[in-house]
């Protein structure tokens, strides 16, 4: 038995500070081992067949002469996988059924998973899974998103569908300044740098999977309700993530791999290839916004209406909340907002970064530019006189709504002032140059997380706490938090993660990870100093205190809780080329007491790059007449680059909640919200023509350019 002290002189804080990543040296180094990496003994490979059509059914598989080829294992499909069950409500809902691999004959989609090739190598499963022959019977199919579609319906997800307060036609018709516009964004897809695998294997009756994920605990939840485990006989393990921006939940990969192994009895490790991904990783859906402002003579808002058409697919519905955003941003008499979708016969749309907030954020920002055109009022100054003193929808107070700072101080920075507000009037050479802005804001929430703390004889602590660290920091973040809990330098912080094994927590989604994770440990790692400061002794297998904060976050007190920004973008166009250049962009938030602001502020310039993705770059085509994606790669999907990012800053504003026992905010999404309505603001005040829909393309440009009504 011994006894440790916490600290041996005045601490310094660690949260607050700069801390490069503490498994930085195992990435660049390659110790860090990614899920399709780790190695196993007597690994078997798996190759996903996917359809070839976009509806209909399997009539057969001629599955006898890819028995035959070398090194080949198995053929799973509908006719002799294991049965699964679907009758469950899981974290997010009922299971999406594309998941739910080979439980019938039935297609719904180009690129549905119709079976699965086993074999000895990687090269040998592919090789059979492309010599596999499969019989449909085709049916018709539908791919083609429209505001007017037959089917559209309203949906609610984690927000009610439709929220509607005041007489809208009547406040219109009484605004002396009305913006009716329609706007649209594309499909666009997650893309991270690690494509998705698993491996599946049984070790002594337990199911082990080692995944790429954003919470392995979810996955765990979720494989043991399909296959009908006990809970403790599944433990999924995901250390190292290179990317998920919403993608990374359970996916047809690790099911298909999870019935491998239990076929076979041996491990079995599946992979997703780039182009495979772009039907079995989910996507942001394409949406149709129309948005209608009406203001009196100072500006100030008496009709809103956001409307927003998405889509999803006949078999699953998901919707994206596009017009979340408004019912946080701004008040109206009239306040009319909807969220509907349509289904087809697509792969289900799925949460990417910033879900509804992006997408949502362009129409309604642009609309807010359009109306203060129209008044004669900068567009700063017309938010400002917008700014809502409580929830527009909600009613709640907001727990901290700094935006009227962050636009005070962008504009500073950015030089706002001196902005000639007439559209069209700078040129350097073949450039138009043009300045734009508008607000950002994502929401703040928590989530109930289990972490322990561990107090060994050395005087070193061990944290374990099930999160995913998906690129963010997070992992460095804790360890920032743990140390300023006990006391005591970050090197004495050894953390843990990504292991269901450590417990139930929540996952890295919606901007709530470091902040529900944070509250778990520092909660744990705060009694354990307590214990030892009254003299605890410590084991040799050390001092644990686990943590729960169910109750706590129960316990807050509703609030709108928020983080908030501002966005400013200059651009250069010539309209000879079409050609749009984005010369620098700021970027101003609050999102609470920053943890890390080395990793913070990667977080946020990595969402204001996405951002002119999203304006100038990012769209995938899907053909109607096959019904799949367009160059389904890397290739043929334009993402920004670095020829492609200027001069881009980000910074933020003191932004605390008293009443918050936590404090800390989200950041991982909140850096795109906003940040294309900028470059589309700024490229009409280059030009003097308004875009509408995304991304504006040089064809867009040019076709304005010719005289066209605005794109």
């Amino acid at each position: 038995m011994s006894t440790v002290t916490t600290t041996t002189s005045v601490h310094a804080p660690s949260v607050g500070t700069g801390h490069t990543r503490v498994e930085g040296r195992d990435k660049v180094t390659g110790a860090a081992r990614y899920a399709a990496e780790v190695p196993f003994a007597g690994l078997a490979h798996g190759w996903l067949v996917l359809s070839t059509i976009a509806r209909g059914r399997i009539r057969a598989l001629d599955t006898e002469p890819v028995l035959a080829m070398p090194g080949v294992l198995a053929v799973l499909d509908h006719r002799n996988a294991p049965h699964l069950n679907t009758d469950y409500a899981g974290l997010l809902g009922k299971p999406d059924p594309t998941c739910a691999v080979f439980q019938h004959d039935r297609v719904p989609h180009l690129g549905w998973p119709v079976a699965l090739v086993v074999a000895e190598t990687s090269e040998q499963a592919r090789e059979a899974a492309e010599a596999l022959v499969v019989h449909y019977e085709q049916q018709p199919h539908d791919v083609e998103l429209t505001s007017d579609h037959p089917g559209s319906h309203p949906l609610d997800g984690h927000m009610p569908a439709v929220t509607e307060k005041g007489d809208l036609d009547a406040r219109l018709a009484s605004s002396t300044f009305v913006v009716d516009a329609e706007y649209t964004t594309p499909e666009e897809h997650h893309n991270p740098m690690e494509p998705h695998a698993a491996t599946a294997r049984w070790d002594g009756g337990r199911l082990e999977v080692t995944d790429s994920n954003q919470g392995v605990t979810w996955v765990a939840g979720e494989l043991q309700n399909l296959f009908s485990l006990d809970p403790a006989s599944v433990r999924v393990r995901s250390e190292h993530v290179g990317g998920g921006f919403g993608s990374k939940g359970v996916r047809a990969h690790q099911v298909a791999a999870v019935m491998a192994a239990t076929v076979l009895r041996r491990p079995v490790r599946v992979a997703l290839t780039r182009r495979q991904m772009f039907t079995l990783a989910g996507h942001r859906s394409p949406t149709i916004q129309r948005v209608r402002l009406g203001a009196d003579p100072d500006g100030r808002l008496r009709a809103l209406e956001h409307r927003s058409v998405s889509r999803t697919s006949t078999f699953h519905e998901f919707v994206e909340p596009s017009t979340g955003a408004a019912r946080v941003m701004y008040d109206a008499d009239a306040h009319h907002t909807a969220n509907h979708v349509v289904p087809l016969d697509v792969p289900t749309p799925t949460w990417m970064r910033a879900p509804g907030e992006a997408p949502g954020s362009f129409a309604l920002e642009a609309a807010f530019d359009e109306l203060a055109e129209k008044c004669g009022i900068d567009p700063i100054e017309l938010r400002l006189r917008n700014e809502p003193e409580t929830g527009p929808v909600s009613g709640l107070p907001f727990a901290g709504r700094n935006l009227a700072a962050c636009f005070r101080e962008g504009a500073r920075r950015f030089g706002w002032a001196d902005r000639d507000s007439r559209p069209g009037v700078r040129r350097e050479g073949r450039w138009l140059l043009g300045t734009g802005t508008a607000a950002a804001s994502f929401p703040a929430g928590s989530a109930p997380s289990t972490a322990t703390a561990t107090a060994h004889p050395d005087g070193t602590f061990t944290i374990r706490i099930s999160a995913a660290d998906i690129g963010t920091g997070a992992r460095t973040a804790l360890a920032l938090v743990a140390a300023d809990a006990l006391q005591v330098a970050p090197e004495r912080i050894r953390m843990r993660i990504g292991d269901s094994d450590f417990g139930p927590a929540m996952i890295a989604g919606g901007s709530m990870g470091t902040r529900s994770w944070s509250w778990a440990v520092k909660a744990a790692a705060g009694e354990l100093r307590e214990r030892l400061a009254l003299g605890a002794d410590i084991p040799a297998q050390g001092l644990t205190v686990r943590s729960d904060t169910t109750e706590a976050v129960q316990a807050l007190r509703p609030a709108e809780r928020h983080s908030f920004g501002a966005q400013f973008a200059e651009v250069a166009v010539d309209v000879t080329t079409g050609e749009v250049r984005v010369r620098r962009m700021l970027g101003i938030f609050a999102a609470g007491p920053i943890v890390n602001p080395l990793t913070a502020r990667n977080q946020l310039l990595g969402g204001m790059v996405w951002g002119i993705s999203m304006a100038l770059h990012e769209e995938a085509d899907r053909d109607r007449a096959s019904g799949g994606v367009v160059g389904a790669d890397l290739a043929g999907y334009h993402v920004a680059t670095h020829a492609d990012v200027p001069r881009i800053e980000a910074d933020w504003i003191e932004d605390t909640d008293p009443d918050d026992p936590v404090g800390i905010k989200g950041l991982g999404e909140i850096g795109v919200v906003g940040a294309a309505a900028a470059v589309a603001n700024a490229v009409w005040h280059a030009t003097g023509v308004r875009h509408r829909s995304l991304p504006i393309r040089p064809d867009r440009v040019l076709t304005a350019a010719a005289g066209a009504p605005d794109a």
